[in-house]
């Protein structure tokens, strides 16, 4: 791709000089933060050659391609990094390890989100405004009520993150004016208070929608957020409270009713770490897809709907129930040396392996596992659970992975959240809730992102990325009677059968 040029005496120049060899022209590229802005190939132009189209647009200048988005930055942003090289994931500069270990899911929010681990006192406060906006209008009701029982529970979740943004007209930029959040950039008090209202809706009834979405599933009646819980432990108790007596007490005093209920410390605080690994990964699908949507200024609720609709998806939140799918299939750890060999002949396929971005062990991974061994300690082995360590072990020692970097990503340990709280009793999950379990503590992650954009001093432009086009050049429209049909799979519309 490069050639080195002869070795000379040279002085740093943060620059990039581009020879386009259609004109001889030289250009020079500033580079800033090893990058360099796209827009600026708009000003390498070029007269059509003779294998160029109008289409392609030869005098108006370069565009960048690139599909996917393998080697773009859409945005500059101080919220997370991650080195996929070395296994690094830093939320705002703290590495997750000392995270995971020290913090808690709500304070590692409070840090993506304004950009500082907080004192106890804006902690506490924090903390008391999510929980407080933890409740449900009494409408919820029908309108989970609507939905058919076996609906999806991402589609349940993703249409109640939109039915949200009807109740607050408040938060609505197309109907209290388009500068409604990008003037918290100029400081505005007002502005940001109004901003910090809809974070804490957002991460407070997180836990309430997935939890109805849940209880919809079960036929059971939904639960009023409880009072005095954690984060983690009020998810537990909405998914797990079976009756009126069920409910929490701080009070230590003897009782004629039965005991209340209050999710096991060890799960409780296991759901909490597992927040923390899932609350921000960078500029994902379903965090960019956040911000294209935030980017034409719709409320929040929109674009967290948007999110949710992104993360669905197989290729995102729902890689991990494939890797179920293949621990099932593989059924024991005496089965994992066959099934590897399977997958070498390329007759299997192997789920949770390798990474996008992580080219070695995803950091998250290790923790999971280290929150398995804690919570299975409590509930008794989990057969599923020694499948997943026979086969993490296996690959790990394989050279055919190994020399692959092939090594087990965080989708691989996903399940274990599945399983923990498929362990509490009355908990069994089918197995299309477990993306419902990677939304809750994205939220966040996407509600930092978006605040960040609202907040750029530069303000907002809305995303609007380029094409080549690569279809018919101009054409005469052809009347009926002299056209000539299309025909073939793909090229017409298909017949289908209509069930009523």
């Amino acid at each position: 791709m490069g050639q080195e040029t002869p070795k000379a005496k040279h002085a740093r120049n943060d620059s990039l000089v581009v020879i386009d060899n259609r004109t001889g022209k030289q250009y020079s590229v500033p580079i800033t933060h090893n990058s360099v802005p796209a827009t600026f190939f708009k000003f390498i132009r070029a007269p059509a050659g003779p294998d160029d189209r109008p289409e392609d647009e030869a005098e108006r200048g370069l565009r960048v391609a690139d599909r996917g988005f393998l080697n773009t930055a859409v945005i500059e942003s101080a919220i997370t990094y991650i080195d996929g090289e070395r296994g690094i994931l830093r939320y705002r500069g703290y590495p997750i390890e000392q995270l995971a270990e020290k913090s808690t899911f709500l304070e590692c929010a409070y840090l993506l989100i304004y950009g500082a681990l907080p004192a106890r006192s804006q902690l506490s406060h924090f903390e008391r405004e999510v929980l407080l906006h933890g409740i449900m209008h009494a409408d919820a009701t029908k309108f989970f009520g609507s939905f058919r029982y076996d609906a999806h529970p991402m589609a349940m979740l993703t249409s109640a993150f939109a039915y949200l943004g009807s109740y607050y007209g408040e938060a609505n930029p197309s109907l209290q004016g388009q500068t409604l959040f990008t003037k918290c950039a100029k400081g505005d008090p007002e502005a940001l208070q109004n901003m910090d209202k809809q974070i804490y809706r957002l991460i407070g009834k997180a836990i309430t929608l997935a939890a109805m979405a849940y209880r919809v599933r079960q036929g059971r009646e939904f639960v009023v957020p409880p009072t005095g819980m954690s984060y983690a432990e009020s998810f537990l108790y909405q998914l797990d409270h079976l009756s009126p007596t069920d409910s929490f007490s701080t009070s230590s005093s003897a009782s004629p009713s039965p005991s209340p209920y209050k999710p096991h410390p060890v799960l409780a605080r296991a759901l909490d770490i597992l927040f923390i690994l899932h609350a921000d990964h960078e500029m994902n699908a379903s965090s960019t897809t956040v911000l294209q949507t935030g980017s034409s200024l719709p409320d929040p609720y929109s674009a967290v709907a948007a999110g949710c609709a992104s993360l669905y998806g197989p290729l995102h939140g729902g890689a991990n129930e494939a890797v179920i799918r293949m621990l099932v299939s593989i059924g024991s750890p005496n089965n994992v040396p066959a099934f590897l060999a399977a997958v070498k002949r390329r007759e299997k396929v192997l789920s949770g392996f390798g990474h996008r971005v992580y080219k070695t062990s995803d950091p998250r991974s290790f923790i999971i596992r280290k929150i398995a061994d804690e919570v299975f300690a409590v509930t008794g082995p989990d057969p599923l659970l020694d499948t997943a360590m026979a086969l993490h072990d296996a690959a790990l020692k394989d050279d055919y992975f190994v020399s692959r970097k092939l090594a087990p990503n965080v989708d691989f340990w996903r399940h274990v959240p599945h399983r923990i709280l498929s362990t509490i009793p009355c908990i069994g999950f089918p197995m299309d809730f477990f993306p419902v379990l990677f939304v809750v503590p994205r939220v966040v992650g996407w509600v930092a992102h978006w605040r960040q954009m609202m907040l750029s001093p530069e303000g907002v432009k809305i995303w609007r990325p380029r094409q080549i086009y690569v279809g018919p050049s101009e054409r005469s429209y052809v009347p009926f009677n002299e056209r000539e049909a299309v025909q073939g799979p793909g090229k017409e519309p298909s017949v289908v059968i209509h069930s009523g």
